[in-house]
Protein backbone atom coordinates (compact mmCIF):
# COMPACT_ATOMS: atom_id res chain seq x y z
CA UNK A 1 0.00 0.00 0.00
CA UNK A 2 1.28 2.98 -1.39
CA UNK A 3 2.42 5.87 1.12
CA UNK A 4 -0.21 8.66 2.26
CA UNK A 5 -3.10 6.02 2.03
CA UNK A 6 -5.50 4.89 4.91
CA UNK A 7 -5.24 1.10 5.39
CA UNK A 8 -8.20 -0.66 5.41
CA UNK A 9 -9.03 -4.01 6.42
CA UNK A 10 -11.37 -6.96 5.24
CA UNK A 11 -13.43 -5.09 2.86
CA UNK A 12 -14.61 -2.15 5.23
CA UNK A 13 -13.89 1.28 5.36
CA UNK A 14 -11.55 2.96 7.10
CA UNK A 15 -13.89 4.89 9.13
CA UNK A 16 -17.79 5.43 9.35
CA UNK A 17 -18.93 1.73 7.75
CA UNK A 18 -20.13 -1.49 9.72
CA UNK A 19 -18.05 -4.24 8.61
CA UNK A 20 -19.06 -7.85 9.12
CA UNK A 21 -21.49 -8.10 12.03
CA UNK A 22 -20.98 -12.00 12.07
CA UNK A 23 -18.69 -11.73 15.43
CA UNK A 24 -18.57 -14.67 17.65
CA UNK A 25 -19.18 -14.00 21.37
CA UNK A 26 -16.94 -11.80 23.66
CA UNK A 27 -15.02 -10.23 20.85
CA UNK A 28 -15.06 -6.34 20.31
CA UNK A 29 -13.00 -4.07 18.88
CA UNK A 30 -13.00 -1.01 16.35
CA UNK A 31 -9.17 -1.67 15.03
CA UNK A 32 -8.90 -3.39 11.64
CA UNK A 33 -7.17 -6.67 12.34
CA UNK A 34 -4.98 -9.52 11.06
CA UNK A 35 -4.63 -11.66 13.80
CA UNK A 36 -7.57 -14.24 14.30
CA UNK A 37 -9.82 -12.22 12.37
CA UNK A 38 -12.31 -15.19 12.15
CA UNK A 39 -13.39 -14.14 16.08
CA UNK A 40 -12.87 -10.51 15.35
CA UNK A 41 -15.18 -8.14 15.13
CA UNK A 42 -13.47 -5.20 13.33
CA UNK A 43 -16.34 -2.53 13.31
CA UNK A 44 -14.29 1.11 12.81
CA UNK A 45 -16.94 2.69 14.13
CA UNK A 46 -17.39 1.17 17.20
CA UNK A 47 -16.93 3.58 20.77
CA UNK A 48 -13.21 3.34 20.72
CA UNK A 49 -10.13 0.53 20.05
CA UNK A 50 -8.96 -1.34 22.17
CA UNK A 51 -7.98 -5.11 23.15
CA UNK A 52 -10.54 -7.26 22.35
CA UNK A 53 -11.86 -10.12 24.62
CA UNK A 54 -13.18 -13.96 23.71
CA UNK A 55 -10.16 -15.98 24.28
CA UNK A 56 -11.58 -18.83 25.48
CA UNK A 57 -8.51 -21.00 25.34
CA UNK A 58 -6.63 -18.81 27.57
CA UNK A 59 -9.23 -18.51 29.90
CA UNK A 60 -9.87 -22.70 29.79
CA UNK A 61 -5.81 -22.97 30.64
CA UNK A 62 -6.22 -20.90 34.04
CA UNK A 63 -9.42 -22.66 34.47
CA UNK A 64 -11.89 -19.63 34.53
CA UNK A 65 -14.50 -19.57 32.22
CA UNK A 66 -14.69 -16.43 31.04
CA UNK A 67 -17.50 -13.84 32.27
CA UNK A 68 -17.74 -10.26 33.32
CA UNK A 69 -15.07 -9.28 36.06
CA UNK A 70 -17.35 -6.35 36.90
CA UNK A 71 -20.00 -9.11 37.99
CA UNK A 72 -17.21 -10.69 40.06
CA UNK A 73 -16.35 -7.13 41.57
CA UNK A 74 -19.87 -6.24 42.20
CA UNK A 75 -21.51 -8.59 45.24
CA UNK A 76 -21.55 -5.82 47.56
CA UNK A 77 -24.86 -4.52 48.18
CA UNK A 78 -25.36 -0.91 47.52
CA UNK A 79 -25.14 1.86 50.22
CA UNK A 80 -28.21 3.72 51.78
CA UNK A 81 -27.65 7.18 50.04
CA UNK A 82 -26.19 9.76 52.36
CA UNK A 83 -27.99 13.10 53.28
CA UNK A 84 -29.11 15.55 50.52
CA UNK A 85 -26.09 17.61 49.64
CA UNK A 86 -23.84 14.85 49.94
CA UNK A 87 -24.50 12.18 47.23
CA UNK A 88 -27.33 11.81 44.71
CA UNK A 89 -29.41 8.75 44.17
CA UNK A 90 -31.83 8.34 41.57
CA UNK A 91 -34.60 5.77 41.16
CA UNK A 92 -34.21 5.78 37.33
CA UNK A 93 -30.56 4.62 37.47
CA UNK A 94 -29.78 1.92 35.22
CA UNK A 95 -30.55 -0.98 36.55
CA UNK A 96 -26.90 -3.66 35.83
CA UNK A 97 -24.32 -4.85 38.42
CA UNK A 98 -23.89 -2.33 41.83
CA UNK A 99 -21.00 -1.87 43.13
CA UNK A 100 -19.82 -3.07 46.33
CA UNK A 101 -20.99 -1.08 49.36
CA UNK A 102 -17.54 -0.62 50.62
CA UNK A 103 -14.41 0.54 48.68
CA UNK A 104 -11.15 1.95 48.65
CA UNK A 105 -11.31 5.61 50.13
CA UNK A 106 -7.47 6.51 48.57
CA UNK A 107 -8.73 9.89 47.84
CA UNK A 108 -11.16 10.62 50.64
CA UNK A 109 -13.54 8.64 51.95
CA UNK A 110 -16.96 10.02 49.62
CA UNK A 111 -14.80 8.60 46.76
CA UNK A 112 -15.35 4.97 48.42
CA UNK A 113 -18.70 5.66 48.63
CA UNK A 114 -21.07 4.15 46.21
CA UNK A 115 -23.42 6.55 43.91
CA UNK A 116 -22.69 9.93 42.59
CA UNK A 117 -20.59 12.54 44.88
CA UNK A 118 -21.02 16.30 44.07
CA UNK A 119 -21.00 18.80 46.42
CA UNK A 120 -23.05 21.78 44.51
CA UNK A 121 -22.43 25.31 46.06
CA UNK A 122 -25.23 27.85 45.30
CA UNK A 123 -25.71 29.17 41.81
CA UNK A 124 -23.63 26.23 40.41
CA UNK A 125 -24.70 24.21 37.16
CA UNK A 126 -26.53 20.73 38.01
CA UNK A 127 -24.97 17.90 37.19
CA UNK A 128 -26.16 15.87 33.76
CA UNK A 129 -28.93 12.88 35.58
CA UNK A 130 -28.46 9.61 35.25
CA UNK A 131 -30.28 9.09 32.03
CA UNK A 132 -27.44 11.45 30.68
CA UNK A 133 -24.46 9.78 32.29
CA UNK A 134 -25.02 5.94 31.99
CA UNK A 135 -21.39 4.65 33.26
CA UNK A 136 -20.89 2.65 35.97
CA UNK A 137 -18.23 4.27 37.35
CA UNK A 138 -16.85 8.24 36.39
CA UNK A 139 -15.19 10.98 37.58
CA UNK A 140 -14.15 14.32 36.84
CA UNK A 141 -10.76 16.18 38.53
CA UNK A 142 -9.02 19.03 38.05
CA UNK A 143 -5.43 17.77 36.30
CA UNK A 144 -3.40 20.29 38.47
CA UNK A 145 -4.84 20.56 42.07
CA UNK A 146 -6.06 17.02 41.39
CA UNK A 147 -8.99 18.13 43.12
CA UNK A 148 -12.11 15.70 42.28
CA UNK A 149 -15.15 17.98 41.11
CA UNK A 150 -17.43 14.78 41.24
CA UNK A 151 -17.47 11.23 41.12
CA UNK A 152 -19.54 7.90 40.30
CA UNK A 153 -18.04 5.00 42.00
CA UNK A 154 -14.81 6.19 41.47
CA UNK A 155 -12.99 2.98 43.53
CA UNK A 156 -15.25 0.10 41.60
CA UNK A 157 -12.68 -2.19 40.64
CA UNK A 158 -13.72 -3.20 36.70
CA UNK A 159 -12.23 -4.27 33.66
CA UNK A 160 -10.27 -1.35 32.33
CA UNK A 161 -9.72 -2.48 28.30
CA UNK A 162 -7.26 -0.44 26.84
CA UNK A 163 -6.91 2.46 29.22
CA UNK A 164 -4.74 0.04 31.32
CA UNK A 165 -2.04 1.05 28.07
CA UNK A 166 -2.08 4.53 30.29
CA UNK A 167 0.27 2.80 32.94
CA UNK A 168 1.65 0.18 30.01
CA UNK A 169 3.12 3.80 28.61
CA UNK A 170 3.67 5.09 32.16
CA UNK A 171 5.88 1.90 33.04
CA UNK A 172 7.71 1.55 29.79
CA UNK A 173 7.98 4.50 27.73
CA UNK A 174 10.99 6.26 29.58
CA UNK A 175 13.17 2.84 29.24
CA UNK A 176 13.96 3.16 25.45
CA UNK A 177 14.95 6.72 22.88
CA UNK A 178 13.02 6.85 20.14
CA UNK A 179 15.17 6.53 17.91
CA UNK A 180 15.87 2.89 18.61
CA UNK A 181 14.85 0.30 16.07
CA UNK A 182 13.91 -3.41 16.64
CA UNK A 183 13.35 -6.02 14.14
CA UNK A 184 10.39 -8.29 14.96
CA UNK A 185 10.88 -11.74 15.96
CA UNK A 186 8.16 -14.05 15.45
CA UNK A 187 8.23 -14.83 19.52
CA UNK A 188 7.98 -11.07 19.86
CA UNK A 189 4.27 -11.61 18.89
CA UNK A 190 2.85 -14.74 20.41
CA UNK A 191 0.42 -14.72 22.94
CA UNK A 192 -2.10 -12.19 21.62
CA UNK A 193 -5.42 -12.56 22.48
CA UNK A 194 -7.62 -13.52 19.46
CA UNK A 195 -9.37 -10.70 17.83
CA UNK A 196 -6.73 -8.27 19.42
CA UNK A 197 -6.92 -4.44 17.91
CA UNK A 198 -3.54 -4.37 16.18
CA UNK A 199 -1.81 -1.73 13.94
CA UNK A 200 -0.42 -4.31 11.58
CA UNK A 201 3.33 -4.69 12.66
CA UNK A 202 5.20 -7.81 10.43
CA UNK A 203 7.51 -10.01 11.30
CA UNK A 204 11.24 -9.60 10.64
CA UNK A 205 10.56 -6.19 9.83
CA UNK A 206 12.64 -3.07 11.35
CA UNK A 207 10.62 -0.56 13.50
CA UNK A 208 11.55 2.55 15.51
CA UNK A 209 10.51 3.00 19.28
CA UNK A 210 8.45 5.93 18.12
CA UNK A 211 6.96 3.84 15.43
CA UNK A 212 5.18 1.40 18.01
CA UNK A 213 4.41 3.99 20.42
CA UNK A 214 2.29 5.25 17.76
CA UNK A 215 0.65 1.87 16.85
CA UNK A 216 0.34 1.77 20.52
CA UNK A 217 -1.49 5.18 21.10
CA UNK A 218 -3.37 5.95 18.09
CA UNK A 219 -4.39 2.09 17.03
CA UNK A 220 -4.35 0.65 20.21
CA UNK A 221 -2.07 -2.37 18.66
CA UNK A 222 -1.09 -5.32 20.78
CA UNK A 223 1.02 -6.36 18.18
CA UNK A 224 2.98 -3.05 19.41
CA UNK A 225 2.73 -3.63 23.38
CA UNK A 226 3.77 -7.07 22.83
CA UNK A 227 6.83 -5.94 20.46
CA UNK A 228 7.35 -2.93 23.19
CA UNK A 229 7.27 -5.89 25.83
CA UNK A 230 9.55 -8.51 24.11
CA UNK A 231 12.35 -5.75 23.93
CA UNK A 232 11.54 -5.28 27.76
CA UNK A 233 12.20 -8.31 28.72
CA UNK A 234 9.17 -10.02 28.36
CA UNK A 235 5.23 -9.80 28.97
CA UNK A 236 5.58 -11.54 32.67
CA UNK A 237 7.91 -8.94 33.38
CA UNK A 238 6.35 -5.88 31.91
CA UNK A 239 3.30 -6.95 34.27
CA UNK A 240 5.88 -6.94 36.87
CA UNK A 241 6.66 -3.97 36.72
CA UNK A 242 3.41 -2.20 35.52
CA UNK A 243 1.91 -3.62 39.07
CA UNK A 244 4.91 -2.04 40.43
CA UNK A 245 4.23 1.29 39.03
CA UNK A 246 0.56 0.99 40.12
CA UNK A 247 1.50 0.42 43.80
CA UNK A 248 3.96 3.46 43.58
CA UNK A 249 1.16 5.84 41.78
CA UNK A 250 -0.90 4.48 44.77
CA UNK A 251 -3.45 2.60 42.43
CA UNK A 252 -4.13 0.21 44.69
CA UNK A 253 -7.56 -0.82 42.81
CA UNK A 254 -5.49 -2.19 39.81
CA UNK A 255 -4.56 -5.76 39.33
CA UNK A 256 -2.29 -6.45 36.36
CA UNK A 257 -2.72 -9.77 34.16
CA UNK A 258 -1.74 -8.16 30.20
CA UNK A 259 -0.18 -5.57 29.69
CA UNK A 260 -2.51 -4.62 26.47
CA UNK A 261 -5.31 -4.54 28.76
CA UNK A 262 -6.55 -7.30 26.91
CA UNK A 263 -9.63 -9.29 29.21
CA UNK A 264 -8.41 -11.56 31.71
CA UNK A 265 -9.20 -13.28 34.76
CA UNK A 266 -9.08 -10.69 37.88
CA UNK A 267 -7.57 -7.85 35.65
CA UNK A 268 -9.07 -4.66 37.26
CA UNK A 269 -8.56 -1.17 37.52
CA UNK A 270 -10.73 2.04 38.68
CA UNK A 271 -11.56 5.34 37.00
CA UNK A 272 -9.66 6.99 40.06
CA UNK A 273 -7.00 4.70 39.00
CA UNK A 274 -6.91 5.16 35.42
CA UNK A 275 -7.25 8.93 36.32
CA UNK A 276 -3.73 8.63 38.21
CA UNK A 277 -2.16 6.86 35.23
CA UNK A 278 -3.40 9.31 33.05
CA UNK A 279 -1.92 12.59 35.21
CA UNK A 280 1.39 10.36 35.81
CA UNK A 281 2.13 9.54 32.09
CA UNK A 282 0.98 13.10 31.13
CA UNK A 283 4.43 14.46 32.86
CA UNK A 284 6.48 12.93 30.59
CA UNK A 285 6.51 14.89 27.08
CA UNK A 286 7.10 12.15 24.58
CA UNK A 287 3.40 10.56 25.85
CA UNK A 288 1.97 13.77 25.48
CA UNK A 289 2.74 13.43 22.01
CA UNK A 290 1.65 10.08 21.22
CA UNK A 291 -1.67 10.52 23.23
CA UNK A 292 -2.12 13.96 21.03
CA UNK A 293 -1.50 12.40 17.30
CA UNK A 294 -4.27 12.42 15.71
CA UNK A 295 -2.79 11.05 12.31
CA UNK A 296 0.43 9.46 11.20
CA UNK A 297 1.90 7.30 8.73
CA UNK A 298 2.90 3.85 9.98
CA UNK A 299 6.05 1.65 8.14
CA UNK A 300 4.61 -1.10 6.00
CA UNK A 301 5.86 -3.89 3.78
CA UNK A 302 9.33 -3.49 1.42
CA UNK A 303 8.54 -2.63 -2.03
CA UNK A 304 10.93 -3.38 -4.75
CA UNK A 305 14.26 -2.27 -4.36
CA UNK A 306 13.95 -2.60 -0.52
CA UNK A 307 12.08 0.80 -0.04
CA UNK A 308 9.15 0.84 3.13
CA UNK A 309 5.81 2.00 1.97
CA UNK A 310 3.51 3.66 4.45
CA UNK A 311 0.04 3.72 5.29
CA UNK A 312 -1.97 6.42 7.78
CA UNK A 313 -3.33 5.64 10.84
CA UNK A 314 -5.81 7.46 13.00
CA UNK A 315 -6.04 8.09 16.44
CA UNK A 316 -9.61 6.35 17.55
CA UNK A 317 -10.10 8.42 20.55
CA UNK A 318 -12.89 10.17 19.19
CA UNK A 319 -12.34 13.62 20.94
CA UNK A 320 -9.78 14.05 18.99
CA UNK A 321 -9.81 12.92 15.59
CA UNK A 322 -13.50 13.22 15.76
CA UNK A 323 -15.96 10.58 13.86
CA UNK A 324 -19.11 10.99 11.55
CA UNK A 325 -21.27 11.89 13.83
CA UNK A 326 -19.23 13.89 16.31
CA UNK A 327 -16.80 16.81 16.01
CA UNK A 328 -13.11 17.11 18.27
CA UNK A 329 -13.57 18.33 21.51
CA UNK A 330 -12.29 21.54 21.95
CA UNK A 331 -9.39 21.87 23.71
CA UNK A 332 -8.53 18.06 23.81
CA UNK A 333 -5.40 16.68 23.96
CA UNK A 334 -5.65 12.97 24.94
CA UNK A 335 -5.56 10.61 25.99
CA UNK A 336 -6.53 6.70 25.73
CA UNK A 337 -9.67 5.11 24.98
CA UNK A 338 -10.48 0.92 25.17
CA UNK A 339 -13.31 -1.13 24.95
CA UNK A 340 -13.85 -5.16 25.38
CA UNK A 341 -16.82 -7.84 26.26
CA UNK A 342 -16.02 -7.37 29.70
CA UNK A 343 -15.18 -3.96 30.32
CA UNK A 344 -17.95 -2.39 27.65
CA UNK A 345 -16.28 1.14 26.80
CA UNK A 346 -13.77 2.99 28.58
CA UNK A 347 -12.21 5.94 27.95
CA UNK A 348 -9.47 9.02 30.01
CA UNK A 349 -9.39 12.57 28.86
CA UNK A 350 -7.78 15.61 29.29
CA UNK A 351 -9.01 19.01 27.88
CA UNK A 352 -8.36 22.74 28.55
CA UNK A 353 -10.83 25.84 28.37
CA UNK A 354 -8.50 29.06 29.98
CA UNK A 355 -6.58 28.28 32.11
CA UNK A 356 -8.31 25.42 33.24
CA UNK A 357 -7.31 21.81 32.95
CA UNK A 358 -9.58 19.00 33.79
CA UNK A 359 -9.35 15.05 33.41
CA UNK A 360 -12.13 12.95 33.16
CA UNK A 361 -12.29 8.67 32.79
CA UNK A 362 -15.33 6.64 31.55
CA UNK A 363 -16.00 3.13 32.26
CA UNK A 364 -18.65 0.96 30.95
CA UNK A 365 -21.95 3.35 30.36
CA UNK A 366 -25.40 1.33 30.26
CA UNK A 367 -26.43 2.84 27.35
CA UNK A 368 -24.84 0.48 24.33
CA UNK A 369 -25.21 3.71 21.41
CA UNK A 370 -22.33 4.66 19.09
CA UNK A 371 -19.48 6.64 21.11
CA UNK A 372 -21.59 7.11 23.92
CA UNK A 373 -18.60 6.63 26.02
CA UNK A 374 -17.01 9.87 24.27
CA UNK A 375 -20.51 11.33 24.69
CA UNK A 376 -21.00 11.33 28.72
CA UNK A 377 -17.05 12.18 28.70
CA UNK A 378 -17.76 15.50 26.30
CA UNK A 379 -21.21 16.26 28.57
CA UNK A 380 -18.82 16.14 32.11
CA UNK A 381 -15.63 17.91 30.41
CA UNK A 382 -18.69 20.73 29.74
CA UNK A 383 -19.91 20.32 33.11
CA UNK A 384 -16.75 20.19 35.06
CA UNK A 385 -15.72 23.79 33.15
CA UNK A 386 -18.44 25.27 33.98
CA UNK A 387 -19.12 24.10 37.74
CA UNK A 388 -15.44 24.03 38.43
CA UNK A 389 -15.52 26.93 40.92
CA UNK A 390 -19.08 26.70 41.74
CA UNK A 391 -18.41 22.95 43.73
CA UNK A 392 -16.97 21.69 46.80
CA UNK A 393 -14.40 18.77 46.09
CA UNK A 394 -15.90 15.53 46.95
CA UNK A 395 -11.91 13.92 47.03
CA UNK A 396 -8.39 14.43 45.41
CA UNK A 397 -6.14 12.51 43.11
CA UNK A 398 -3.14 11.78 45.29
CA UNK A 399 0.84 11.94 44.55
CA UNK A 400 3.40 8.84 43.85
CA UNK A 401 4.79 7.43 47.09
CA UNK A 402 8.12 8.38 45.46
CA UNK A 403 6.84 12.49 45.88
CA UNK A 404 5.55 11.80 49.97
CA UNK A 405 8.56 13.14 51.22
CA UNK A 406 8.59 11.16 54.25
CA UNK A 407 5.15 12.19 55.25
CA UNK A 408 3.51 8.75 54.65
CA UNK A 409 2.30 7.35 51.72
CA UNK A 410 -1.29 6.63 51.37
CA UNK A 411 -2.49 3.09 51.37
CA UNK A 412 -5.67 1.04 51.06
CA UNK A 413 -8.70 2.77 53.10
CA UNK A 414 -6.89 5.92 53.29
CA UNK A 415 -4.13 4.90 55.89
CA UNK A 416 -0.94 5.72 55.94
CA UNK A 417 2.68 4.08 57.05
CA UNK A 418 4.83 5.39 59.47
CA UNK A 419 5.32 7.82 62.25
CA UNK A 420 2.24 9.54 62.37
CA UNK A 421 0.50 8.62 59.54
CA UNK A 422 -3.41 9.37 60.55
CA UNK A 423 -2.29 13.24 60.17
CA UNK A 424 0.27 12.81 57.52
CA UNK A 425 -2.38 10.48 55.34
CA UNK A 426 -5.10 13.54 56.06
CA UNK A 427 -2.80 16.18 55.11
CA UNK A 428 -1.48 14.23 52.04
CA UNK A 429 -5.45 14.33 51.08
CA UNK A 430 -5.38 17.87 52.11
CA UNK A 431 -2.51 18.99 50.00
CA UNK A 432 -2.23 19.22 45.71
CA UNK A 433 -2.14 14.99 45.68
CA UNK A 434 1.65 15.31 46.23
CA UNK A 435 2.29 16.89 42.91
CA UNK A 436 3.49 20.64 44.19
CA UNK A 437 0.15 21.50 42.41
CA UNK A 438 2.17 21.98 39.42
CA UNK A 439 0.92 18.57 37.19
CA UNK A 440 0.90 19.98 33.55
CA UNK A 441 0.22 23.84 32.45
CA UNK A 442 -1.97 23.08 29.20
CA UNK A 443 -2.29 26.27 27.10
CA UNK A 444 -4.55 26.62 23.81
CA UNK A 445 -2.92 28.31 21.50
CA UNK A 446 -5.77 31.28 19.58
CA UNK A 447 -7.46 31.02 16.37
CA UNK A 448 -9.02 28.24 14.60
CA UNK A 449 -6.33 25.85 15.73
CA UNK A 450 -8.18 26.60 18.95
CA UNK A 451 -11.16 24.83 17.54
CA UNK A 452 -9.40 22.13 16.25
CA UNK A 453 -8.66 21.60 19.88
CA UNK A 454 -4.80 22.05 19.62
CA UNK A 455 -3.21 22.35 23.22
CA UNK A 456 0.27 23.42 24.06
CA UNK A 457 1.57 21.74 26.83
CA UNK A 458 4.25 23.00 29.37
CA UNK A 459 5.36 21.09 32.48
CA UNK A 460 6.45 22.80 36.26
CA UNK A 461 7.68 20.48 38.09
CA UNK A 462 11.31 20.90 39.71
CA UNK A 463 11.99 21.80 36.41
CA UNK A 464 11.43 23.65 33.86
CA UNK A 465 10.53 22.05 30.31
CA UNK A 466 10.16 23.74 26.66
CA UNK A 467 6.38 24.53 25.87
CA UNK A 468 5.65 21.84 23.48
CA UNK A 469 2.14 21.90 20.59
CA UNK A 470 0.06 19.22 21.04
CA UNK A 471 -3.42 17.79 20.32
CA UNK A 472 -5.03 17.32 17.40
CA UNK A 473 -1.01 17.02 15.92
CA UNK A 474 -0.36 14.95 12.98
CA UNK A 475 3.17 13.07 13.15
CA UNK A 476 4.94 12.90 9.86
CA UNK A 477 6.94 10.01 10.38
Amino acid sequence: MGSGSIRRSAGALFRGVLSASGAKAGTFTDVPTTFSASTASTDPTAPNASATTGNAGRAARHGFPLRTVAALASSGLLATPLLAGTAHADPKEPKGPKPPAKMSQIGGDRLGTPGVQVALKPGSPKLPGPDTLTARSWIVSDAESGKVLAAKNAHWQLAPASTLKMLFADTVLPKFPKEQKHTVKPADLAGMGAGSSLVGIKENLSYSVHDLWLGVFLRSGNDAVHTLSAMNGGTEATVTQMQKRAKELNARDTHVVTPDGYDAPGQVSSAYDLSLFARSGLQNADFREYCSTATAQFPGDKGKGGKRATFGIQNTNRLLSGDFDMKPYPGIAGVKNGSTTNAGSTFTGVAQRGDRKLLVTIMNPEKKEHNEAYKEAAKLLDWGFAAADKVEPVGRLVGPLSEDDGTGAVGVHGKGKGKGAGQNTQAALDSTGGMSGAWTALGITSGALALLGIVAFAVHRRWPLPELVRGRRRSGK
